[in-house]
C-alpha cells in the first residue's frame, strides 16, 4: 500500500471530527482517484475441480489462466492490477477495450479447450463496471466500481459469460458487441442493472 495513502487512512480512523474526515476523504479521492473500467474474471469450478482432482490440478489451471489472460488484457490496452486466488483483477480506460479483451480471452480458452481433455478445460466468468476507483500502490484498487465488477464476475456470471453494468454498457459505441441481453440482478439485496454480452 502506498505510504501516504496509509497515513491518510490512519488519520481518518483516528480523527473524531466529521469535517476533518470529509477533508481527508476528499484528499484521498483527489490524489488517488481515477475513472476506469474494472474487469474481474473468476476461474469457474474451483470447489468441484479441487474435490475431484486435487488442489495441485486446480492451481495448474489457475497458472495457465494467468499466462493466457495477461497478454490479451495488455494487448487491448488494459493493465493487470493483481491476480488473487483464482481471480484476475484488471482495469481499462474505457469499457469497449475491456469488452473486446474479455471476448478475446473467452475465445482463446475455447480454442485451447478444444485440444485439452475436459478436466483441463478453462472457463471463466467475467464482470465489469466503469466509474471512480481508488488506485493505490501494490498495485491495488478499491471502490464501489471494483465491488460491483467483483459481484458480477464472481457471484453472478456463468462460465463463459461476460456481465457488464448498464452504466458501463451505455458508454459502448454502437456495434461494439454483436448481441446483448439486458438483465436485472439482485446481489446481496442490491439491485444491479446489467447486460450479458453475446459474441
Amino acid at each position: 500500500m502506498d505510504k501516504r495513502f496509509e497515513e491518510l487512512l490512519l488519520q481518518y480512523a483516528h480523527d473524531d471530527h466529521p469535517e476533518h474526515r470529509r477533508e481527508i476523504e476528499t484528499t484521498l479521492w483527489r490524489d488517488f482517484g481515477v475513472v476506469k473500467t474494472v474487469l474481474v474474471m473468476d476461474l469457474s469450478g474451483f470447489s468441484l475441480l479441487t474435490q475431484k482432482y486435487g488442489v495441485v490440478h486446480y492451481l495448474s489451471m489457475v497458472r495457465r489462466m494467468q499466462i493466457i489472460a495477461q497478454p490479451i488484457i495488455e494487448q487491448h490496452g488494459g493493465q493487470i492490477v493483481k491476480f488473487e486466488a483464482d481471480n484476475c483483477f484488471a482495469m481499462f480506460d474505457a469499457p469497449e477495450a475491456a469488452v473486446r479483451a474479455a471476448i478475446s480471452i473467452n475465445r482463446a480458452f475455447d480454442e485451447i479447450n478444444f485440444y485439452t481433455q475436459e478436466p483441463f478445460d478453462i472457463r471463466v466468468a467475467t464482470g465489469m463496471d466503469h466509474g471512480d476507483v481508488l488506485l493505490i500502490g501494490g498495485p491495488d484498487y478499491f471502490g464501489e466500481t471494483v465491488n460491483t465488477a467483483s459481484k458480477l464476475g464472481e457471484d453472478e456470471a456463468r462460465p463463459g459469460e461476460i456481465l457488464i453494468t448498464e452504466r458501463a454498457f451505455a458508454l459502448l459505441p454502437p456495434g461494439a458487441q454483436t448481441r446483448v441481453e439486458h438483465v436485472q440482478l439482485d446481489v446481496s439485496g442490491v439491485s444491479i442493472p446489467a447486460a450479458s454480452i453475446r459474441y
